[in-house]
């Protein structure tokens, strides 16, 4: 793997450097530090501190520089995705009555359980896109490098990103062409057909695509690895986040394990 040093970041110094945004700090420990934050929030019970920790995510929000109304509206629609599961939890799991609807019983445990999961998925979230969200794809891809990811997981993971609009603007031209033929879904074997081809064609055309991607590619003089034109660096701004969010998240599980032993 080869490094080309680009000497356009002026390193950070003094506890002023925490007035700079996340997106400034090193990209691996960034995606090393989600992780763990992801592990330790999913491990954590007691609804107050998950309540911390959502606090918290909401900090590191702020420090980020992200828009907090487009930031939190994103959020919002990760929670469509589960809030019906949310709504359920109280009638699927047993424990002390809280109300009745139509003979089914909701209980106070499944309240609590759904409150929990809220909590943790958000905190989670939020924290994803606050640490990893505003790090461009090839910077992400080349810090996964450097962190010994798979080569071909990481290419998989930059083509994805690169195309798939590429792919959605092509399902948008065919089911363009769909409707102007005069195509409208129903519940029909026509509909369910019609849909398979579509499915078909996308498929074809996608092969297509990515066998003229990888001829242009190689007349380009790829010869399947990246080259890195980035060389990250951890400074002093980065040991000091570090810090900060590690001794945040120590007291996180230090409350946990001081209400489980109460």
């Amino acid at each position: 793997m080869t490094y080309v040093l680009t000497g356009s970041e002026k390193p950070l110094t003094g506890f002023g450097a925490f007035q700079a945004k996340i997106s400034g700090f090193d990209p691996r420990m960034r995606i090393v530090m989600t992780g763990i934050y992801a592990v330790v929030i999913v491990s954590l019970n007691n609804l107050l501190v998950l309540s911390a920790a959502l606090c918290l995510s909401l900090s590191l929000l702020a420090f980020s520089g992200l828009p907090p109304r487009k930031t939190l509206k994103r959020m919002a629609m990760m929670d469509s995705f589960i809030i019906f599961m949310l709504l359920m939890l109280p009638f699927t799991i047993p424990g002390e009555p809280m109300f009745t609807v139509l003979g089914l019983e909701a209980s106070w445990e499944g309240l609590r359980r759904a409150i929990e999961i809220a909590l943790t998925a958000n905190a989670v979230i939020l924290a994803v896109m606050t640490l990893v969200g505003t790090m461009e794809p090839v910077t992400m891809g080349h810090a996964l490098f450097a962190l010994k990811t798979p080569e071909r997981l990481v290419h998989l993971m930059m083509f994805t990103i690169r195309y798939i609009d590429v792919l959605r603007e092509e399902y948008q031209r065919l089911r363009t062409s769909m409707k102007l033929r005069g195509f409208r879904p129903g519940t029909n074997w026509h509909t369910y057909r019609s849909f398979g081809y579509l499915v078909g064609m996308m498929l074809v055309r996608a092969i297509e695509r990515s066998e003229r991607i990888l001829a242009a590619m190689k007349c380009r003089g790829f010869s399947g690895r990246i080259m890195l034109l980035e060389d990250f660096r951890f400074r002093r701004a980065d040991l000091l986040f570090v810090l900060a969010l590690s001794s945040a998240l120590a007291a996180l599980i230090w409350a946990e394990v001081t209400y489980v032993a109460a």
